[in-house]
């Protein structure tokens, strides 16, 4: 429902809550508050809640917000045991069960019960799987930046100006998929010749481009360098325009991340190099 002009936006208090580190809570309760662009929500995640007493200490902090706001706090839950469920219920808050819905019909198909075992989502469970991520993470720093040019051992390797997402992008796809992504910055030089790095002609396969809104580029890197010319929006077109140009000439694939999410700048990526990687 749209707010009537000239009234304050509505706010609401939303818990996310786990048996675990609430990574999962929080990540699916966010898409879904996201969907409510006229609410302001003041988030809070209880990671952990896996036994009675601390299932009772959060629904006396649900309580006590209920109690100062006058209004109902939201929960969204992804605790695994119901009698730890009904205790945060007893808050009185709106409770948002992420796992509920399709507990039963799995049970159905499968003919047999849930275990209810707390701290199983994020749990290490694989070794393999785990080191994977941590190697992949050591990766990406290592090849961070162009610091090491060496991309014999990558997936991929993302291109672009400088803070056109290329870093935290790499990071996202090494610490939850086990992904070896390195990045490249284009230089002027780079820019001024209009071809591709020497360095990076072996691995014409495994490049992706990323961009950036030239007035957004400006912003962050006026955060980084005030008043320098790196950070002055004449100079952000000039590199974007000519990493266009570049990336065209050489039929490198390019994403533009202004309005796009970490999460899906890394599925089209994936997407269109045929990487196929479950998330860890």
């Amino acid at each position: 429902m749209d707010q009537p002009l000239g009234m304050p936006p509505m706010r609401r208090t939303v818990f996310f809550i786990s048996d675990s580190t609430g990574i999962t809570a929080e990540t699916i309760g966010n898409s879904m508050l996201a969907q409510f662009e006229g609410v302001q929500f003041d988030t809070h995640r209880l990671p952990f809640i896996d036994n009675p007493q601390k299932a009772e200490a959060a629904s006396l902090r649900i309580k006590t917000k209920y109690a100062q706001d006058g209004q109902r706090p939201i929960v969204v839950n992804t605790m695994t045991s119901r009698a730890l469920c009904d205790i945060v219920a007893g808050s009185g808050a709106l409770m948002l069960d992420v796992f509920a819905p399709f507990i039963d019909p799995l049970e159905a198909e499968l003919g047999t019960k849930q275990s209810g075992a707390v701290n199983r989502s994020h749990g290490l469970v694989d070794f393999e799987r785990y080191e994977a991520r941590i190697n992949a993470t050591n990766y990406a720093l290592a090849h961070d930046d162009g610091l090491d040019v060496d991309y014999n051992e990558s997936d991929l390797v993302l291109v672009g100006v400088s803070r056109s997402g290329k870093t935290p992008t790499c990071l996202y796809m090494a610490l939850h998929y086990g992904v070896c992504a390195a990045n490249y910055p284009l230089t002027d030089d780079d820019l001024d010749k209009l071809e591709l790095p020497t360095r990076l002609r072996p691995y014409r396969s495994r490049l992706f481009g990323l961009t950036i809104d030239p007035n957004r580029l400006a912003q962050i890197r006026e955060q980084r360098r005030p008043g320098s010319r790196y950070a002055t929006l004449k100079q952000c077109r000039w590199e974007l325009e000519q990493a266009d140009r570049l990336m065209r000439r050489e039929n490198i694939p390019v994403l533009n991340t202004t309005h796009t999410s970490i999460e899906e700048i890394s599925s089209k990526i994936f997407e269109y190099l045929g990487i196929e990687r479950h998330m860890y």
